[in-house]
């Protein structure tokens, strides 16, 4: 009385998304303006590009690079285009905040990137557990990019799901 056991899982036609893949993976380095201000406090335009063009640029070779300024100056949107203009070549991405907010940016930018038509009338579980604290906010993202093509979105393990949505 031997039954073959069947994987229903594996047979189902569900589709399953694992966020971990999209986290970012690079280093995440910051680049302060403070040490390129006069005194710390003043930006001055000609020492200011004469300090940039001095910094080895390779040294945030592919990186994440959080760009702020750590003291209350006042900074011209022209010295962030500047920085920007330094970096983008060069740097996994460029975001303007703390390590933070340029890790969570990069991760929600990798994500927007998904190709949505790929998933159009599948049903969709979005991984639920992992090793890495990803945020409610990649769930809330996938779940905006997925809606409006996806059968369903479910969350957790295909063989143990929570359902999100359900096109009626």
């Amino acid at each position: 009385m031997s039954e073959e056991i069947l994987n229903k899982v594996a047979q189902s036609a569900i589709v399953s998304i694992d966020l971990e893949d999209y986290y970012p993976r690079q280093e995440t380095v910051l680049f302060d303006l403070k040490p390129y201000l006069f005194m710390e406090q003043i930006l001055r335009e000609k020492d200011f590009r004469a300090s940039l063009q001095t910094i080895d640029w390779s040294s945030y070779q592919d990186k994440i690079v959080a760009v702020t300024c750590t003291v209350d100056a006042i900074i011209p949107a022209w010295a962030f285009m500047l920085i920007a203009s330094y970096l983008q070549p060069i740097a996994t991405a460029v975001v303007m905040g703390d390590e933070r907010t340029a890790l969570q940016r990069t991760f929600l930018d990798r994500i927007a990137s998904i190709d949505a038509a790929a998933f159009t009338d599948k049903r969709v579980v979005v991984k639920g557990c992992g090793d890495l604290d990803i945020g409610s906010v990649a769930y809330m993202e996938i779940t905006k990019l997925l809606r409006p093509v996806v059968k369903s979105i479910m969350y957790g393990e295909p063989c143990s799901t929570v359902p999100v949505y359900k096109r009626k």
